[in-house]
């Protein structure tokens, strides 16, 4: 994807209903897990953008967001929630990370791999990534350069003078 647009700048959301434990999600990814999308597109070293999303678990959501800040910023945080005005909301073990359910993995690696395929074959049908046409600006003082020849609206006493 990246060598097909070759962006200038990313915009990436990251919507946490995919965390354990969301209450609408199906999805059960841990912290790290979910994370692991925010460091491969900051490898990349492109302007990114990165914007927060859904999630219908609001603690996870919180838990998500500062994990996620955290790993842009290349800093380490406790697992150790601290006390703060919403701490009883992170009971009952008042960790930042959260323990995935144990649930079967029902993705074979037939079915990633079809996905996989489907998606490079639409993405080698694209030209490259939209956009609007840019053409080179003259420099500025080529512009002024006419513009201020003697004689031409120089302030001077012939400037409102019209052929007749």
């Amino acid at each position: 994807i990246m060598d097909i647009f070759r962006p200038g700048a990313i915009v990436l959301q990251c919507g946490a209903d995919s965390l354990t434990g969301d209450r609408l999600g199906c999805f059960n990814l841990s912290l790290k897990g979910h994370a692991e999308c925010v460091k491969y597109v900051k490898s990349f070293g492109v302007p990114t953008l990165v914007l927060g999303g859904g999630g219908y678990t609001i603690r996870n959501v919180a838990r998500c967001w500062a994990y996620e800040t955290s790993v842009l910023l290349n800093t380490e945080i406790s697992n150790e929630i601290p006390f703060n005005d919403y701490f009883e909301y992170y009971a009952p073990d008042f960790k930042l990370h959260l323990t995935p359910e144990p649930k079967e993995n029902l993705n074979t690696k037939a079915s990633l791999e079809a996905v996989r395929v489907e998606i490079l074959q639409q993405l080698q049908q694209l030209q490259g990534a939209p956009s609007v046409q840019m053409q080179e600006v003259p420099p500025e003082f080529d512009l002024k350069k006419d513009m201020n020849a003697e004689g031409t609206n120089d302030g001077g006493d012939q400037d409102d003078v019209r052929d007749t």
